[in-house]
């Protein structure tokens, strides 16, 4: 890891990090808890996981897929920043109004690479790019800010969809402060 980006994983950490006495999805009671919104809503830093995350992107993206709700800010950023529309993929389509599940620009026929904050199981991602598929666009890769999935619980190869990560779980308990 860069000097750069270690320092980008010591201030997401110093910021998302909190301890106290947090129910989990699971039901477990954890005394740390990691808010990734803490990150996403504080622009400065924001912008930095964002421009990090460029890099990252494939050649051949043609359409930026902002997953809601925690990858719909950062796909905004990677946007602005490389001049490539995005869309904004709902975990369902609404039922009303365009009734859409992705909402913005065109992407049937197009190369959409899927944003999304932090990939764990996959589960949201895996249900997004089967989707879009299924409207017609190509997706092979989600870039995510950070991946804390453990070891055989990403399963996102299995329908042929490559994780790219700025940062892995690993990688901000290296730099706990």
């Amino acid at each position: 890891m860069t000097h750069e980006l270690e320092d980008l994983a010591a201030d997401i950490d110093a910021a998302c990090r909190i301890r106290g006495s947090f129910t989990l999805r699971s039901g477990t009671v954890a005394n740390e808890y990691f808010d990734k919104y803490r990150f996403e809503g504080d622009p400065a830093l924001l912008r930095r996981v964002a421009e990090a995350m460029v890099p990252l992107l494939p050649a051949d993206t043609e359409v930026l897929g902002g997953l809601e709700l925690g990858g719909v800010p950062i796909a905004t950023v990677v946007s602005s920043l490389t001049g490539l529309p995005a869309v904004f993929v709902r975990k369902e389509a609404k039922t009303y109004g365009t009734c859409r599940l992705a909402e913005g620009g065109d992407f049937t026929g197009k190369t959409v690479t899927l944003i999304e904050d932090i990939v764990t199981t996959g589960g949201a991602v895996r249900n997004a790019a089967v989707a879009l598929r299924e409207l017609g666009a190509t997706v092979h890769t989600v870039v995510c800010a950070i991946d804390r999935s453990e070891p055989g619980k990403n399963t996102l190869g299995e329908i042929e969809l490559a994780t790219v990560s700025l940062l892995t779980k690993a990688d901000l308990d290296a730099v706990q402060r």
